[in-house]
């Protein structure tokens, strides 16, 4: 803001510019994280920035928004928070917590051998603490992120934790477990409205005695 309006003007141009280019980007728009929001977001309020400018105004809050949404934009940490299905040894845990199996956007089922392998091994890993952690039945509690309808995204929830209950019921027999959904109230990781977010399509299962 303490620039010029000619200075301040090209700075807020090369983000929208750069902002129009990522969302329009093939590999932007289909990444699974948060890169093609915020550039949606940095084109619309660098756009209404300028167009304040071209009236010789500086507007603080489309200028702020600017570049705030530019910024979150580039920033590479933001987008992968956790690995949500790396394969591999399923960490060991305590009896209390709850083990988690990660799912693809808009997706009630992992997709793709990686992972199906994860979620099988998070399945394997929960059938045999099950007697040494005394667990007599499980909560299943299906989770979304924010991308979708709250109405959508409990529907969404719940057919993930269907899905994991029947994995359970078969690799645990004669335990029950309580299909949940959560939909989108409970993230793991906050995000603004809209986001698609890895680490918040997931599954708990919950062991109880």
């Amino acid at each position: 803001m303490a620039l010029d309006n000619g200075s301040l003007r090209s700075e807020i141009q090369m983000r929208f510019d750069a902002a129009l280019a990522a969302s329009n980007e093939t590999g932007v728009v289909a990444a699974d994280d948060t890169r093609y929001v915020w550039a949606n977001e940095a084109k619309a309020q660098c756009g209404i920035a300028l167009g304040y400018l071209k009236s010789g105004t500086k507007d603080p809050v489309s200028v702020g928004k600017c570049a705030r949404a530019y910024d979150l934009m580039q920033d590479t940490t933001r987008r992968s928070p956790i690995t949500p299905w790396s394969a591999g040894k399923v960490v060991d845990v305590s009896c209390d917590d709850p083990k988690l199996i990660f799912f693809p956007w808009n997706k009630a089922a992992p997709e793709g051998e990686e992972q199906i392998k994860a979620t099988n091994e998070v399945i394997s890993y929960v059938a045999q603490k099950a007697g040494p952690c005394q667990w007599n039945s499980f909560e299943v509690i299906g989770h979304a992120d924010l991308s979708g309808t709250p109405a959508y995204n409990v529907k969404l929830a719940k057919e993930r934790a269907d899905y994991v209950t029947g994995l359970l019921e078969t690799a645990v027999p004669g335990k029950t477990a309580t299909s949940l959904s959560r939909g989108e109230s409970e993230p793991r990781i906050p995000t603004e409205d809209g986001v698609r977010e890895p680490g918040n399509r997931r599954v708990e299962i919950r062991g109880t005695r």
